[in-house]
């Protein structure tokens, strides 16, 4: 929500009018010096909308105040032409809502659309959310980082890698909204303050990294040529792209990094050419997301990271015995809050998480949510979201 400074306007006066922490108004403000606030200045208000009221006989801004529960400053603030004395039935004013619920509904089909929509959405509400594009798909869409926190401690999550695996994409939106809900409007999440993870934590979610295959799965076959003409021949002329779990080209983008890459060609019955699923490409980061997400990764300096796929209910956190002890202490936590069984090796490779491990000596974790055959029922998303929901607290307090 937008409102323009007045004469003796503050930053800390904004805070203790709308209730909203001082430090969410500052960084949804980076361009404003809050030292040298401006008459007429915008200035971003987190965690507000502006909506609509329509003046009733007998209504003051008194009594329109304690009705809405708004302080009547506010709506001067909103109404800088308003006069309190001459107000008249049917007029219509400005009035702050203040935002309770969750934007994102990820108990759906959720495709690329559905994503941009909501990141939309939320950077509207939510300021101090970042967003900005790491780089495109093969087809050209944004591939978006999300980013949020002030901390020194950096903690990455990821979905989507896996085009069937796509609901791990409304999982970590939905996740996000209830942890921007809870810092704006000051509320534990299962009884824990999240407030200070805030200063501590600065977490980076890339929330789809394939969406081409998403949406391949949730839209049905492409338009634009040649992917159209060339998905059909990759999966043999069939429109079922149910089990599709590669990229638009036909590569697996969770196969291609370069961790132990060739042993993983040689122990696996890999495809040697593109196919809806576990084909690695002709080299290690041949694909435009898979090299998005390791220039991402090399330049923030990221000390954990989470890829969240599906299925099997396990996470997997080791990677040729290159893991950091605290490692285990994590994944004990995250093993406890959620029920997941946590397993250090297996004999799979040049995935993203062993390349993080690989490459930094840093704890590295492949999270697989949920049970059953991919693509997971939509059925079980609120269960797989109880479930992450307290790894997600526990990557930020661990």
């Amino acid at each position: 929500m937008n409102i323009r400074a007045r004469q003796g306007d503050s930053f800390w006066y904004y805070s203790r009018l709308f209730n909203i922490p001082l430090n969410l108004i500052t960084d949804s403000n980076p361009t404003v010096d809050a030292a040298l606030l401006q008459i007429g200045q915008i200035v971003k208000i987190p965690g507000y909308f502006v909506n609509f009221y329509t003046i009733q006989p007998g209504d003051s801004l008194w009594r329109i105040s304690n009705q809405l529960e708004v302080s009547v400053d506010t709506l001067y603030l909103l109404n800088p032409t308003l006069n309190p004395y001459a107000l008249q039935i049917g007029q219509t004013i400005n009035v702050p809502f203040r935002v309770q619920r969750p934007i994102v509904e990820g108990r759906r089909a959720y495709g690329y659309t559905s994503l941009v929509n909501d990141i939309s959405q939320l950077t509207e509400i939510y300021p101090f959310l970042t967003s900005r594009s790491i780089g495109n798909s093969v087809m050209g869409k944004s591939l978006i980082e999300l980013s949020i926190g002030r901390g020194a401690k950096k903690v990455h999550m990821n979905g989507s890698f896996h085009a069937h695996e796509w609901i791990t994409t409304p999982l970590l939106m939905q996740t996000l909204n209830q942890y921007l809900l809870a810092l704006t409007n000051m509320q534990p999440i299962r009884g824990l303050d999240v407030s200070p993870f805030y200063e501590s934590v600065f977490l980076s979610i890339v929330p789809m990294v394939n969406p081409d295959g998403v949406d391949l799965l949730i839209e049905g076959l492409p338009d634009e040529e040649p992917y159209r003409s060339q998905v059909l021949e990759i999966n043999n002329q069939s429109t079922d792209f149910s089990g599709w779990k590669a990229n638009i080209r036909g590569v697996d983008l969770n196969n291609q990094y370069p961790a132990l890459w060739e042993e993983e060609q040689e122990i696996s019955d890999k495809p040697d050419q593109p196919a809806p699923r576990d084909y690695p490409g002709p080299a290690p980061l041949t694909e435009p997301e898979s090299i998005a997400m390791a220039e991402l990764t090399d330049d923030s300096g990221f000390h954990r990271a989470l890829a969240f796929h599906t299925q099997g209910r396990v996470i997997y956190w080791g990677f040729q015995d290159l893991e950091p002890p605290e490692a285990e202490t994590i994944v004990t936590e995250f093993a406890r809050v959620s029920g997941y069984e946590p397993i250090q090796y297996v004999e799979s490779y040049a995935g993203y998480k062993d390349w993080f491990i690989q490459e930094w000596r840093r704890p590295g974790f492949t999270i697989e949510l949920g049970e059953g055959e991919n693509p997971l029922p939509i059925g079980q998303f609120d269960e797989i979201y109880e479930e992450s929901l307290g790894i997600f607290l526990a990557s930020l307090y661990m």
